[in-house]
């Protein structure tokens, strides 16, 4: 009898593991399903040069951006420069780029659903729509002039990203044959705006700023003395020259590093890490699934350390993607829009496949004090940057430059938000070696916020 009882409490216990194993299994496969339909080795869905098969991508306006011929072969845009532009949105044939729309979205393009799988009885794949319009990329591209870096700009109250270049890049319908070392396609592969972070520089000072507003009660009755180096911890913060005496208000504007090292080492590194966590540029965003790289804000170990790591250098990285959120956060009075990169996507009868909810971030910054950092960097523009450059814009900006050492010349940022009521965008431009912020990223977000804005 005993036996019999045993027996039974095993069984029991193999099928409650099998009930358990059953459960998981359809929670990872009602989870994961499309993403292991997407997978490269399917045949249904992907030809024999490992190219997908199925779907069309399009930007916002309906140009297509890549298709499949009747021979099952990927096809893309015909012109050259927009191909290039688009690339890590829309993805290469060999799927190298895990951002491009043709991996990260592979299961959307080719019609997966939880009832038939990817076998689709309206027809073969979907129509993905991208939020991105290709002729604010093909601008962009052009005016990073053969540049490594990034643009992004999007819409801080919807999520939508409507511009979104990764340089270098190549020709997905003519790939080069891309030797080991070659500098012209060094992280080629990399979306530099989703997947890369960076020296900030002084772009980061809007975090820096933001603390010393809430957390110093005299700081707007302060003036501050430039000679060209501070001492702050024992040791020298340098500035590119002497500024003079200015308040806060200069100190921001003539981007003094003096002036926000001794901010930052009188905060503290506590209060410090504090707001960089809460402007959100050491976490990640999910953009429609693809993870955005976190940003890093090491405090150092000395006054000294602190005071450069609030200046946006000593190991400060910081992602671009997460840089135009925070400066859509200030725009839109602390949270802004998730970014999202897909629209819509559209069965071949042209019926909804899916919906996208905007979702919106945490409150990165307290209202009254964005409002304040925004008229700021209003000031920056009309006093040190040129409000002539940006026509028909109510823009906020700030500038950086990045040292990278090794010999390098710095990344050079321009980063910033209209607040224009038609025209509610955040931006971030990234220029990697180039001279300095406002003129050489500065030049770039110029044309392609003219063009949004002005239709130019």
């Amino acid at each position: 009898m005993k036996k019999i009882e045993k027996r039974a409490v095993v069984c029991l216990l193999l099928a409650l593991a099998m009930l358990l194993g059953l459960g998981l299994f359809c929670v990872r496969f009602a989870l994961s399903g499309g993403r292991w339909a997407g997978f490269a080795a399917n045949r249904h869905l992907y030809n024999s040069q490992g190219q997908l098969a199925v779907g069309r991508v399009l930007d916002r306006d309906g140009d297509v951006l890549s298709w499949v011929d009747e021979a099952g072969n990927r096809r893309y845009y015909d012109n050259a420069t927009v191909r290039e532009a688009t690339l890590h949105a829309v993805g290469d044939p060999s799927g190298n780029i895990g951002t491009g729309a043709l991996v990260a979205f592979a299961d959307k393009l080719s019609g997966y659903n939880l009832l038939t799988g990817a076998y689709s009885p309206l027809g073969e794949g979907n129509d993905l729509y991208l939020t991105l319009d290709a002729r604010y990329n093909y601008i962009a591209y052009q005016a990073l002039g053969g540049k490594k870096g990034t643009v992004g700009v999007y819409n801080y109250k919807t999520g939508e990203i409507v511009c979104m270049v990764s340089s270098p890049s190549f020709d997905p319908a003519n790939p080069p044959v891309i030797e080991e070392g070659d500098e012209r396609y060094d992280g080629v592969y990399l979306n530099r705006f989703l997947s890369g972070t960076f020296t900030p520089g002084s772009i980061f000072k809007t975090v820096t700023l933001t603390a010393a507003i809430e957390e110093i009660p005299d700081l707007f009755s302060r003036t501050f003395t430039c000679t060209g180096s501070t001492q702050v911890g024992g040791e020298v913060i340098t500035c590119p020259h002497a500024h003079g005496e200015m308040d806060i208000y200069g100190a921001f504007a003539n981007s003094c590093n003096g002036v926000f090292g001794q901010l930052a080492a009188e905060l503290g590194a506590e209060t410090m890490e504090r707001y960089v966590t809460q402007a959100g540029l050491t976490s990640q965003y999910k953009v429609n699934g693809i993870p955005t790289a976190a940003g890093r804000f090491d405090v150092g170990t000395t006054p000294n350390q602190l005071g450069w790591a609030g200046v946006g250098q000593y190991n400060d990285l910081v992602n671009p993607c997460a840089m135009m959120v925070w400066m859509g956060a200030v725009a839109n009075g602390g949270k802004a829009a998730v970014p999202q990169l897909i629209q819509k996507t559209e069965t071949p009868l042209g019926t909804p496949a899916s919906f996208y909810l905007k979702k919106q971030t945490a409150s990165l910054v307290d209202r009254d004090t964005a409002s304040r950092l925004a008229d700021m960097m209003a000031n920056n523009v009309a006093q040190t940057y040129g409000s002539s450059r940006f026509p028909n814009m109510d823009i906020c900006a700030k500038s950086g430059t990045g040292e990278v050492g090794g010999g390098k010349a710095p990344n050079t940022w321009f980063a910033g938000f209209l607040r224009n009521e038609d025209a509610p965008y955040a931006f971030v431009v990234l220029v990697e070696e180039g001279s300095s912020g406002s003129d050489t990223a500065g030049a770039v977000a110029s044309k392609v916020l003219d063009a949004i804005v002005n239709g130019y």
